[in-house]
């Protein structure tokens, strides 16, 4: 591999060697090859990024078709691994074959090579660690590494901490905890004016009037004569 590549069965074979577990699915197990693994690691879902689903079986072989949720397909056209999340636990699978095709890929995992073995991982969803996700600079952020960054108004000053981003269809928003108030802030570029990684602060310009909603509910703005 190359330069920034990264070879995610490397990082799966490092969890595979720390912790045991039985896999609770109804697969043969294949000592020497086969998929699932006997022993494999509990991955918590909070550790990784849903990448997608499996949408269909491909053909007669137990091939598969993955639908990703990425801005970039063809950045994991040389994908070595994947987790699938089986009875909610997220279990390790290795391809031996992946084709990009539009928004997704026609994969082979290994072990899994009929028909009845690839309609069992139908419909399932798709994680990796998050370790593979690139860096991002400037404004441009992952909701997950910002949570607990400290946010700072240009008005109010500090304003409170990161707790969550409810990522809502028609409006993702920052919720924001000080003591005992809760701010929802949309999760817009425009109102971001940096974003300093080192001391985890995200500086903003809320829109007018929408902080002094959460920090001083009862004031009221005096009435002006004509």
């Amino acid at each position: 591999m190359h330069g920034t590549e990264i070879s995610i069965a490397v990082i799966f074979r490092s969890y595979l060697n720390k912790i045991k577990y039985e896999i609770p699915f109804p697969f043969e197990r294949n000592e020497n090859n086969g998929a699932p693994y006997e022993n494999y690691l509990y991955m918590n879902k909070n550790e990784c990024f849903n990448l997608g689903y499996i949408s269909k079986t491909v053909g007669n072989k137990g091939e598969l078709l993955l639908i990703l949720d990425v801005d970039d397909v063809k950045r994991y056209g040389k994908l070595e691994s994947v987790f699938v999340e089986i009875n909610k636990e997220l279990v390790p699978f290795f391809i031996t074959h992946i084709e990009l095709r539009g928004n997704g890929a026609k994969v082979s995992f290994d072990g899994i090579n009929t028909t009845e073995k690839a309609e069992h991982l139908t419909r399932t969803s798709l994680y990796l660690p998050l370790s593979f996700l690139p860096p991002l600079k400037g404004k441009k952020f992952y909701y997950h590494e910002v949570l607990g960054f400290t946010v700072t108004d240009k008005i109010h000053g500090e304003i409170g901490t990161i707790q969550n981003i409810l990522d809502y269809p028609t409006q993702a928003l920052f919720q924001i905890k000080k003591d005992e108030t809760e701010i929802l802030l949309p999760v817009k570029e425009e109102f971001i004016i940096s974003i300093d990684r080192s001391s985890k602060t995200i500086a903003v310009d809320a829109p007018e009037g929408l902080i002094d909603i959460y920090l001083n509910p009862t004031h009221e703005e005096p009435d002006t004569e004509d």
